[in-house]
This record gives C-alpha cells, sequence and structure tokens, in this order.
C-alpha cells in the first residue's frame, strides 16, 4: 500500500495539471456547442458532420505527437537534457511535415463533401466552417510537439496554462464572432471556426516565447539551437508516433467516421449525436489526461530499467481512471434528462440525449481500460501492436456493429452508440495483455 500511495502521489501531481487542460478543452467544446446549439438548430448539426471529421485527424494528430513523449521521458530519466531538446526540434519538422499531408487529404475530402450523403441544407454552413478548421490543422500539430516535450520532462503546467488561456481566448472569440458583438457582423457557425483558427495560433505563439525567451527552459534550448535535423531523429520520432496515431484515429475513428451513419438519419440524429459527443469527452479527456501522466512515469522507469516500476505506476494509474469513470458515469446518469436541454431547446434531441447515456455509461470500463494501457504501451516503447489491435476493435468491431445495429436491426442512433461498448472494451482487454506480456519471464 505504501509503494501504491507513492505511485498515486506522483500521478496525481502529474496528472492534474493534465487533466485541468483537457478539462479546459471540454469546457471549450461545451461553449462551442451551446453557443452554436443556441444559434440554430442547422448550424449545430453541420458543426457536428465537420468537429467529427475533424476530430478523427486532431486524435491521430496528437496520437502522434505522442512519439516523443517516450523518447523524452526515458531520456529525462537519465539526465539527457541536451539530447531531449535536438528531439524537439526534429520533433517540430516532422509534425510540420505531418501536419501538410494531413491538410491535402482534408482538402481533397472537402472538394467531395457533397457526395457523403449529407442534408443539403447544411453543405453552405458546412463549407467555410470546414476551411478555416483545415488551415488551423498545422498549428494544432506545432502546438502538440511542444506540449509533448514539456509533459516528458514532467513539466504539466506550462500546456495547462497555455491551454485554458487559449480556451478563455476561444470562447470570448465565439460571443463576439458568432452574435455579432463589439461592432462585428454576425457570423454564426463561421464565426467559431475563426475564434478556433485565432486561439490556436495564439497557444502556439506563447509556447514559443516561453520556449525561447524565458529561463525555465533553459537548459533544453541550448541543445534545440545545436541540433542539427537529421533523418534518423525524424524516423525514429514517426516510428514511435505513426502507431499512436493511427491507434488513436481509429479509435476516433468509431466515433468520427459513424457520423457520416448518423448523418443518413438525419438532422436531428446528427444534433443529438454532437450533443452527446461533447457529453462523452468529458470523461474521455479526464482519463487521458490521468493516463499520459502512466505513459511519462512509465517512460522514466524504462529509462532507469525499473520494470517493477513501471508495471506499479500503470496498475496505479488504472485504479486512478476506473474511480473517476464511476464518478463521471454517476453524474452523467443522474443528469440524463437535463443533459440535452444545455445545448438545444429542441424536444427531440433533449429526449435522444438521455437515451444515449445508457450505452455512454456502460463503455466507461472499456474505455478506461484501452487508454490506461495504450499510454502504458506508449511509455515503454512498445507501439508496433497497438495499431492492429485498435484495427480489429474499431473497424473490425465496432464499425460494423454500428451499421448492423442501427440499419439492420433499425436501432437507428442509439444503436450506433451501442456498438462503441464492444470496440472499446476489446480493446482494452488486448491493450492490457500486451502490457503484461512485457514483463513475463
Amino acid at each position: 500500500m505504501h509503494t501504491y500511495k507513492t505511485h498515486y502521489k506522483h500521478l496525481l501531481k502529474l496528472g492534474i495539471p493534465i487533466m485541468i487542460g483537457q478539462l479546459g478543452m471540454i469546457i471549450l467544446s461545451f461553449a462551442d456547442t451551446m453557443m452554436v446549439g443556441q444559434y440554430d438548430t442547422n448550424a449545430l448539426a453541420a458543426a457536428s458532420f465537420v468537429n467529427n471529421l475533424f476530430n478523427l485527424v486532431i486524435i491521430f494528430s496528437t496520437g502522434f505527437s505522442y512519439g516523443l513523449t517516450p523518447i523524452v521521458g526515458s531520456l529525462f530519466g537519465q539526465g539527457e537534457a541536451q539530447k531531449i531538446g535536438e528531439k524537439l526540434k526534429n520533433s517540430i519538422l516532422t509534425n510540420g511535415i505531418t501536419a501538410l499531408l494531413l491538410m491535402l487529404i482534408m482538402f481533397i475530402l472537402y472538394l467531395n463533401i457533397d457526395q457523403l450523403g449529407q442534408p443539403e441544407e447544411l453543405l453552405p454552413l458546412i463549407r467555410p466552417y470546414y476551411l478555416t478548421l483545415l488551415i488551423s490543422l498545422l498549428f494544432v500539430l506545432f502546438f502538440n510537439a511542444f506540449r509533448q516535450f514539456s509533459e516528458g520532462i514532467t513539466d504539466t503546467i506550462m500546456p495547462m496554462c497555455i491551454l485554458l488561456g487559449g480556451n478563455l481566448l476561444n470562447i470570448f472569440g465565439n460571443w463576439i464572432l458568432i452574435y455579432g458583438k463589439l461592432g462585428l457582423p454576425e457570423m454564426g457557425l463561421l464565426g467559431a471556426g475563426i475564434s478556433t483558427l485565432i486561439s490556436r495560433m495564439v497557444m502556439l505563439l506563447v509556447f514559443v516565447v516561453v520556449f525561447f525567451y524565458t529561463r525555465r527552459y533553459a537548459i533544453y534550448r541550448q541543445g534545440f539551437r545545436n541540433a542539427l535535423i537529421n533523418r534518423k531523429d525524424c524516423i525514429h520520432i514517426a516510428k514511435m508516433g505513426f502507431p499512436i496515431g493511427l491507434q488513436m484515429g481509429m479509435e476516433s475513428a468509431s466515433f468520427s467516421l459513424s457520423a457520416i451513419m448518423v448523418g443518413w438519419i438525419g438532422t436531428i440524429a446528427l444534433a443529438s449525436h454532437q450533443v452527446m459527443i461533447t457529453i462523452s469527452q468529458f470523461g474521455f479527456m479526464l482519463y487521458y489526461g490521468m493516463a499520459a501522466a502512466v505513459a511519462v512515469r512509465t517512460s522514466n522507469f524504462y529509462g532507469n530499467n525499473d520494470r517493477k516500476g513501471c508495471q506499479t505506476a500503470a496498475k496505479a494509474g488504472f485504479r486512478l481512471i476506473l474511480l473517476m469513470s464511476i464518478v463521471v458515469s454517476i453524474v452523467v446518469l443522474l443528469l440524463r434528462n437535463h443533459l440535452g436541454g444545455l445545448f438545444s431547446d429542441n424536444e427531440k434531441v433533449i429526449r435522444i440525449v438521455a437515451q444515449l447515456v445508457i450505452p455512454f455509461v456502460i463503455y466507461q470500463f472499456g474505455d478506461g481500460l484501452q487508454i490506461n494501457y495504450s499510454n502504458a504501451l506508449r511509455g515503454i516503447s512498445d507501439v508496433k501492436m497497438v495499431s492492429i489491435i485498435a484495427f480489429v476493435a474499431y473497424f473490425l468491431i465496432s464499425l460494423p456493429a454500428a451499421f448492423i445495429f442501427a440499419f439492420v436491426l433499425e436501432w437507428g442512433l442509439f444503436g450506433i452508440w451501442c456498438s462503441y461498448p464492444l470496440g472499446l472494451t476489446t480493446a482494452g482487454i488486448l491493450f492490457w495483455l500486451r502490457f503484461r506480456r512485457n514483463f513475463v519471464n
């Protein structure tokens, strides 16, 4: 028990700032959805479709940037500050190239957006909002590189502060641009997109200034300035990040790609799906905050060849995540009849959201399990199998089940949400077994 208490203490110290930053993102998502939903139901449905597509890309890019964490965490455990700055420099280049490739893919999708079977009346709202989020991708990936460097050296406070500041700026920008305040024109959904773009640019700028012009990172700045861009480091970072990005991207795909199927059901279903996705992110981001701390702790132990420390940190992290999932489930269950009303005054939306709470609660255990142990695997640099496991769980199980439940069994949107527990729990069990396999003598 003494050993676990020590791990709980360190995990909470690392994880709470990350969770606060993640909560800031959730508050932003809540605010975006509430402001857009109160403005117009069609705007909410259009935002649902576009946000779900971009969530897939942003989750992948975030996972890709996570490849830096075990590299930095291991070097930090060995006291190699100079090398950490070198890795950051090459990570920025790798993330920039990845951003350009993702932007190209999303632009090609944009050119064919009318072929995805979405309601015709939503297309004029979808197109301009889509383009603003497309431009912002570059800034997201650069910011992620700095963030993972900072978290890898156990400095989780700085990213938290920047994220919270950026989210407040975004909410203020929404108020001005969506509704036309302070003498600016009323821009609706497009205003929300422009506000998001501006806030992401500002967050990156702040992190760059903090890194290059403050004492906080001086020891790493020297290594950064002396480092040469080299193919070896870039390939190493990409090899670490790509499987993680695929795993997280495929997990997100079980939600984001199903939004296309939701669009086949109708505008009310899309609006309800967006509300429930926003609510579900509350638990997801909390768990990921703690799991990110698990990745940092296991990478530090792994760098020192402490196998027992890796195992205990992962177990302690899952216990904390399990406790959080119980609290989240209870709160959402108690408020299920009121949650939809926070985002829309449409009675159908409110009723459907209350129904979707049931599958949401069911998948919390599996979600916590897969988040914890995928990050524990990341911490020990075992990332080759994570994308394969994700493919099986999310593409071979979750997405086909969503189609069968929704359209063959005719359960509609409720059926799509019933597919999520299957994929998430399968992934969680397989990640746990894979992690255990690393420590079998």
